[in-house]
């Protein structure tokens, strides 16, 4: 199946209000300028991943189309993330929105086998699909919703495998839905 699939999040207010009205608000914008949002999650609360003390985020997984090459997709993301007031900071921390591209259009770009091909102390090159979907139940939660027989594209395991491996244990865990 071809699409293109976007995670959402954040969990501190912003100039577009609350996380819930700010995802909100990152998807009417996200649907403009070439990029038509085709499906949405609910909206989920999470636990926050990394630094302890932040607050539950609010995540959620929109199914878009578009024609754009992945990484002016990833430009237009960054650009709708500075709009919705976000700055620089660290991985993991507290964020007024965050915007992913998870897979696009079962892409693979910069994997060595069944790990994505990262290399620390330099700058993060778009991989894809994103390196940790497997890892997070904050993403694989909503994308259950959107896209129930996605399959992830370098392990081949779907979405719901990939749920049943995370749900109920480590970082990130769906409190509940909105």
């Amino acid at each position: 199946m071809s699409q293109t699939l976007v995670g959402l999040g954040g969990n501190c207010p912003g100039p577009w209000g609350t996380p819930a009205e700010t995802i909100a608000r990152a998807l009417r914008e996200l649907g403009t300028g070439g990029i038509a949002v085709e499906a949405v999650s609910r909206f989920y609360e999470t636990a926050a991943v990394g630094r302890a003390g932040q607050p539950p985020y609010v995540n959620a997984v929109a199914l878009i189309e578009t024609a754009m090459p992945p990484e002016a997709l990833l430009r237009r993301l960054k650009q709708i993330e500075r709009a919705a007031g976000r700055r620089g900071g660290s991985p993991w921390g507290p964020r007024t929105l965050d915007l992913d591209i998870l897979d696009y259009k079962g892409r693979v770009k910069h994997w060595a086998g069944q790990h994505a091909a990262l290399c620390p102390g330099r700058a993060r090159p778009l991989v894809l699909p994103h390196p940790w979907i497997e890892k997070r139940p904050f993403v694989l939660r909503p994308l259950l919703d959107v896209a129930p027989n996605w399959r992830h594209p370098v392990t081949k395991r779907t979405a719901q495998e990939l749920w049943r491996g995370v749900a109920g244990s480590g970082e990130g865990q769906v409190m509940r839905a909105l």
